[in-house]
């Protein structure tokens, strides 16, 4: 399972059994740590998730900035409440916002639409690239 954890949105994305491709699933409303944490942990039982990818903010130059720290609050109560068989993964997101709304603008979204959907989109991008880092290796 993939998360793009955003200061109003986490966006929710899955892959295939084969682990292959990523899915995007949903995008949750920000409730406050402990209870998107709890849906999270919610959604991970449901799915049988055995690793967990949460996109780190990182600057442009790879530094750790405010927006990292507070991702990692989410990441640190996820770890706390997930049992030891699920692996959390940082893995660096820069970009990945960017190019799901181009890819979107190209398939001609409105605007609107595209609100919908990127947070979700965006966490496909980032479990993808996590995916696609595991095959290589």
């Amino acid at each position: 399972m993939g998360l793009d954890v955003g200061s109003k949105t986490i966006g929710v994305a899955v892959s295939d059994e084969l682990r292959i491709a990523a899915h995007p699933v949903c995008t949750l409303a920000r409730k406050g740590t402990a209870a998107d944490a709890d849906r999270v942990v919610a959604m991970v039982a449901e799915r049988e998730v055995v690793d967990l990818v949460v996109g780190l903010p990182l600057e442009l130059s790879g530094r750790e900035g405010l927006r990292v720290r507070r991702v990692r609050v989410l990441v640190d109560a996820l770890r706390q409440r997930l049992d030891a068989a699920v692996a959390v993964h940082e893995w660096d997101e820069r970009f990945s916002t960017v190019a799901v709304e181009r890819v979107l603008i190209d398939a001609d979204l409105s605007r609107s639409r595209r609100k919908q959907v990127v947070d979700q989109q965006a966490a496909a991008y980032i479990l993808q690239g996590w995916l696609d880092a595991q095959q290589s290796s």
